[in-house]
C-alpha cells in the first residue's frame, strides 16, 4: 500500500531514514559529560530510577534516550514550552551545562527492555507502526523513529523503544488535544496524533513498549 504523505510529513520521514542508515555515533551529538551527568542525577533518579527506568508507567524511561532530545526537552520544561509540575520546577534549577550532562549520562545507560502492554492489539499498532493509515493521513511511525524504535538524534525525535504504554499514550493524547506543543511550527505530532483514534493509540502505545 503506497502512503501519500503531506509534505512536512514526508520531509520528516525521508530525513529520519536517512540518518537512520547512517552509521551509529561513537560520540554524543551533545557536548556534556556522562561523569558530571551521573554525579547529578540524584534527584532525577527519584522518579526516574537508578538506571533511569521509572517504576512508575506514567513517568518515562530515559535510559538509553538521545541526549540531543533529551537536552530539548529540558530546556523546554525550563523556558516554558513544555509544562509538567515536576519537571519544570526541576529544570528551573539546572544550568545548560547541567543539562547536557545530564543527557549525556541517561543516552549512556542501557534502554529498558519491555514486552507489549497488551498482545491482542499487537497487529493494530504494528501495522500503524510501520504502515501508518493512509485513509486517515497518519504516516508510519518508523519513519521519524526508525523500525525498532531507536529515534534519530540529529533530528531530535525521541526513541520510543520500551517506552511505558501509558506514557507514550499520556504524550499522543497531549498532542492531540493541544496541551503539548514541543513540536514547534511543523506541527508533526500534533497533527499525526490529532488524526488517530482513542483505539490507534492504545494500540500503538503497546507496541511501542515492546520494541527492541
Amino acid at each position: 500500500m503506497k502512503i501519500k504523505l503531506a509534505p512536512h510529513f514526508a520531509m520528516a520521514a525521508m530525513t529520519g531514514m536517512a540518518l537512520i542508515a547512517s552509521p551509529v555515533q561513537a560520540e554524543s551529538l551533545v557536548d556534556g559529560s556522562a561523569d558530571a551527568g551521573k554525579a547529578k542525577a540524584l534527584t532525577c533518579t527519584a522518579c526516574h530510577g537508578p538506571e533511569g527506568n521509572s517504576s512508575s508507567a506514567l513517568w518515562p524511561n530515559i535510559a538509553g534516550q538521545s541526549a540531543p532530545y533529551l537536552l530539548a526537552q529540558l530546556e523546554a520544561f525550563k523556558d516554558g514550552s513544555r509544562v509538567d509540575p515536576l519537571m519544570t520546577s526541576q529544570a528551573m534549577l539546572v544550568s545548560e551545562q547541567d543539562m547536557a550532562d545530564l543527557a549525556v549520562y541517561f543516552e549512556s545507560l542501557p534502554a529498558a527492555a519491555q514486552s507489549v502492554k497488551d498482545a491482542a492489539t499487537v497487529d493494530r499498532g504494528e501495522s500503524l507502526y510501520r504502515g501508518g493509515n493512509a485513509d486517515a493521513g497518519v504516516p508510519a511511525c518508523l519513519g521519524c523513529h526508525g523500525p525498532s524504535g531507536r529515534g534519530n538524534p540529529a533530528a531530535k525525535y525521541p526513541a520510543l523503544r520500551g517506552q511505558h504504554a501509558d506514557y507514550t499514550a499520556k504524550q499522543l493524547n497531549d498532542y492531540a488535544s493541544g496541551t503539548r506543543e514541543t513540536d514547534g511550527k511543523t506541527r508533526i505530532m500534533r497533527d499525526i496524533a490529532g488524526r488517530l483514534s482513542k483505539e490507534d493509540i492504545e494500540a500503538l502505545s503497546s507496541y511501542v513498549q515492546g520494541l527492541r
